[in-house]
């Protein structure tokens, strides 16, 4: 690909920002509507449950197979392919007539978003190849999360209160259609020098392990912990777990190299990841249905509440990829593992949620927190990669924020659903708080888990196992064949 001008480079850093820009608000927007599509579609709190899991569990599945697929048939044309199915996606979910619809409307928004963002990074790197520009670069798409959490509950709540929850599906159109206008136009086509070849048996193991699990966990408190349905589904869980780790050692391009897990800081980035961003996504869950359903607030000010969290985690995610910068991961994730795990303390412990000043306390901690880990997760995962291997490793991340995700509002959702009362009424309020204590202390957990891998993977011993990894990775691909070398 010749070199593009400055401007030209400028305008596909913006056209990719714009696809993360929708992908991410489109999450934020959702969870202020939960209680709004609740009481229209007469869901339950498994149905809100599958209405975000949905999403992240097929996007989780489809992340690494997008981007290697880019690598191999075009990065642009699978990047319009994805703003194609994700607009789609959105118009079908505003138009959906029925909880089970929606659904199936969200599953087909993720498997366009499983298109935008790992793809539209191969695109920023592939074009900015100066390391300095590139940073910028990763910088400025890294803002646009920060700039989707804080104007997501603010443009949600107004949507709802004023049109309608279907009104937030309605935002993806017009943005939509202008990046595919735009990619069409001012993208260059690239592929990779040497695509990664298909792993078709590891995508569908990887498939059939997040669908079972995540599918018991949430049916479970109506199906029954111990019903056949809940452990069938865990025991094929268990079967697929069981078929990555025989088949993937033994292919020569797997779709997860599990060498990876060698090295302790890819291991530790992989569950601080799954554990940040399951807190993430409980938390909002918890907190959305809280500020609407208990409290008795609007769509528009239950948003404005969680302004404060949205505010400081746009702060200090600069700050945070700043420090990993100039001192490494550990004080990041010490700081953001700290202060997740005494936002949720305050919760389990103390109900600051009965007071306003207590709430926002417990908001502001939580939200120093997720700004603080999410810079280190990429950087710890790649640490002393060999840089043919960083982009695989990036994704692996990527993906394990999506699992997170997954796992976050299936686990507190079932929790949750298994102690609160049906309906919104007096009963639900009623029993909210009995029911959601629980549910703080598994959030309270996982920041416990950032602090405690933070500490144990940034360390002399854990940067050794990364450089014995790089070694082991970069060795000639004839020592990588499983048929001369043990995985």
């Amino acid at each position: 690909m010749h070199e593009l001008s400055h401007r030209r480079r400028m305008l596909v850093l913006g056209i990719c920002c714009l696809s993360l820009l929708i992908v991410s608000l489109d999450n934020t927007v959702l969870n202020v509507a939960l209680p709004a599509i609740q009481d229209d579609l007469d869901a339950d709190v498994a149905g809100l449950q599958w209405t975000i899991d949905a999403y992240t569990l097929v996007l989780a599945s489809l992340l690494m197979l997008a981007g290697s697929t880019a690598d191999r048939i075009g990065r642009r044309r699978v990047f319009r392919c994805g703003l194609l199915l994700f607009t789609l996606g959105s118009v079908l979910c505003s138009l959906a007539p029925s909880l089970s619809a929606l659904v199936a409307f969200r599953m087909i928004q993720a498997v366009g978003g499983s298109m935008l963002n790992p793809v539209a990074m191969s695109i920023i790197t592939n074009t900015f190849t100066e390391p300095r520009e590139r940073a910028r670069a990763i910088g400025v798409w890294g803002g646009v999360i920060g700039i989707s959490m804080a104007a997501g509950p603010l443009v949600g709540g107004l949507l709802v209160d004023s049109v309608g929850w279907r009104a937030i599906f309605w935002l993806n159109l017009p943005v939509g259609l202008l990046a595919l206008l735009l990619t069409t136009r001012y993208v260059p086509e690239s592929r990779a020098p040497r695509p990664r070849r298909p792993d078709p048996l590891g995508q569908l193991l990887v498939i059939a392990l997040l669908g079972s699990l995540t599918y018991a966990i949430i049916e479970a408190p109506t199906e029954g912990w111990t019903s056949p349905v809940t452990l069938g589904l865990a025991a094929l869980a268990l079967g697929a777990l069981a078929g990555l780790l025989y088949v993937e050692p033994r292919r020569r391009e797997p779709l997860i190299d599990l060498r990876f897990f060698r090295s302790a800081p890819f291991s530790g980035a992989t569950v601080i990841a799954v554990c940040a961003f399951s807190a993430l996504a409980g938390f909002l869950f918890l907190s959305t249905l809280y500020l609407q359903h208990v409290r008795g607030l609007s769509a528009l000010h239950a948003g404005l509440w969680t302004l404060p969290m949205a505010a400081v985690t746009l702060v200090c995610g600069p700050l945070s990829g700043r420090l990993v910068g100039s001192r490494g991961p550990r004080l990041p994730l010490v700081i953001a593992g700290l202060a997740m795990t005494v936002s949720g303390i305050l919760f389990a412990a103390f109900g600051v949620q009965r007071s306003d000043v207590g709430l926002v306390a417990g908001y502001v901690l939580f939200g120093i927190g997720f700004g603080f880990v999410n810079a280190p997760i990429t950087h710890t995962a790649v640490s002393g990669m060999p840089r043919a291997q960083a982009g695989v490793a990036a994704a692996v991340a990527s993906t394990s924020r999506q699992i997170g995700q997954t796992l976050g509002v299936a686990v507190i959702g079932a929790v949750l659903a298994s102690g609160v009362a049906a309906g919104n009424g007096q009963a639900y309020r009623d029993s909210y708080a009995s029911a959601a204590t629980p549910a703080w202390w598994i959030l309270t957990g996982c920041g416990a888990a950032v602090l405690l891998f933070g500490l144990l993977t940034s360390g002399r011993w854990a940067r050794g196992t990364a450089a014995r990894t790089a070694r082991r990775l970069s060795a000639p691909e004839t020592a990588q064949d499983p048929a001369t070398a043990r995985a």
